[in-house]
């Protein structure tokens, strides 16, 4: 196995908002962090194939990205300044349904591509294709919970179904097990109870979670409340998806009975701000949802609806709303946005060896250079990262034990390849009448 030596970095381990570690050492054996601690913490006979110097940087585990849709990347800025469903039914769902999955691979790269370069390590996608999702992921050396989503009221409904149960039975578990998988059933207002259920069996044969969209906008709860007399939440509840473990994007219109209801569940709540702000989806009730202890962790959304997949700015986007939300500068503090976009979204995702630090975690670590004059003076490293640092601040990107990304360039993916291919799928997209 080979052996990786970080030595001489500020040690961000996500353990507690006081356990900054300074001039610290990070050891890593294959995929696992077997040494965190001062300097001589690694041994001199340890025999490291290759040492960092990272004097000059802040280390911390890299950001997860706990709900997106990969390939919209393909659609960035095509269709801006619209209410969700006319944004959903009118310019989106239309170009999407002349997607290939050569579209999606590349799209999907571009988003990988991005992802890595502003200190993504992880990702949730919800998309179709996904084989081609997977193939990227794979070769990019990222690592990524994925999931075929399934439009229930589609005519391509029993066809989703079909290709979820084959992609899980080929992806769960490969890419040396940085690929996992969950069903995605879209939504509560395009997923029948009737093929919820179907949904719900499958999730159960395969032992995989759930990821789907809860009560985003005011109208969906409207909808649901007049179609079947309950909010969203209740209504998954009842239909037993809750009794899975879930992964709930957005949960912006809650009631107190629902957030009761996601915490008795322990559904993870995958938080959206800056798509939410764009479509004007409405704030969810972050504060709330963390005091009663339900578990929130940071996603962009797509690139269609953000329209970057920048998780620094996510976490300050956070941050800054919830303060000026509530009229409480003290709510959402940096380390909390933090841990949200790190160890929450470790355990949103079900993967609860991510998000830290620590012997025995994966080795997903990121370096960020703070010899940058808007990270000076050093007051706090912490409010930096979140309130100053920007993506190009990421020098070096450590997925699975693996280097993917250093000194700015990432090695796994051809980042001008990408580039071209993009160009040419995105003006086939829109060149077609």
């Amino acid at each position: 196995m080979s052996r990786l030596a970080i030595k001489g970095a500020t040690v961000v381990p996500m353990t507690g908002a006081d356990a900054m570690i300074y001039g610290g050492e990070i050891g890593v054996e294959g995929n696992k962090i077997v040494f965190v601690g001062e300097a001589g913490t690694i041994p001199d006979n340890w025999g490291a194939d290759e040492e960092i110097d990272a004097r000059g940087m802040v280390a911390m585990p890299g950001f997860v990205n706990c709900h997106t849709h990969a390939a919209m990347t393909l659609l960035r800025s095509y269709a801006d300044d619209l209410p969700l469903m006319e944004w959903l039914e009118q310019r989106i769902w239309p170009l999407e349904d002349r997607l290939t999955g050569e579209d999606v691979y590349w799209g999907t790269m571009l988003c990988i591509l991005e992802m890595i370069k502003s200190g993504t390590t992880t990702f949730a996608d919800m998309y179709f294709f996904m084989d081609e999702a997977a193939r990227a992921v794979e070769k990019s050396g990222i690592r990524a919970s994925l999931a075929r989503g399934m439009i229930g009221v589609a005519p391509t409904a029993q066809l989703a179904l079909e290709e979820t149960e084959r992609f899980i039975q080929k992806w769960n578990g490969s890419a040396g097990g940085r690929i996992t998988t969950m069903v995605g059933p879209h939504a509560p207002y395009t997923c029948p109870p009737e093929y919820l259920k179907k949904v719900l069996a499958l999730a159960e044969k395969f032992n995989v979670g759930i990821h789907i969209h809860l009560a985003e906008t005011g109208a969906e709860v409207e909808d649901i409340r007049k179609q079947y007399g309950k909010t969203p939440i209740e209504y998954v509840n009842d239909l037993g998806v809750l009794d899975f473990p879930v992964l709930g994007a957005h949960c912006v219109h809650l009631t107190q009975n629902d957030i009761r209801i996601l915490k008795e569940k322990k559904v993870g709540v995958a938080h959206n701000p800056e798509s939410n702000m764009k479509l004007a989806s409405g704030i969810a009730p972050v504060p709330q949802l963390l005091a009663e202890g339900v578990n929130v962790g940071l996603g962009t959304d797509g690139a269609a609806s953000n329209n970057n997949l920048d998780m620094l700015e996510e976490m300050r986007s956070a941050a800054l709303l919830h303060k000026v939300n509530t009229g409480d500068p003290t709510t959402i503090p940096s380390y909390r946005a933090l841990e949200m976009a790190t160890r929450n979204g470790g355990m949103v995702l079900g993967l609860a060896d991510i998000g830290m630090i620590e012997p025995g975690y994966k080795a997903d670590i990121i370096l960020i250079d703070f010899t940058k004059p808007h990270l000076y003076p050093k007051h706090d490293i912490i409010a930096h990262t979140v309130y100053a640092a920007q993506s190009s601040d990421i020098d070096t990107v450590i997925i699975d034990g693996k280097i993917v990304m250093k000194n700015r360039k990432v090695i796994t993916i051809d980042e001008q390849e990408v580039l071209a291919n993009v160009q040419r799928c995105a003006g086939r997209l829109v060149g077609e009448k």
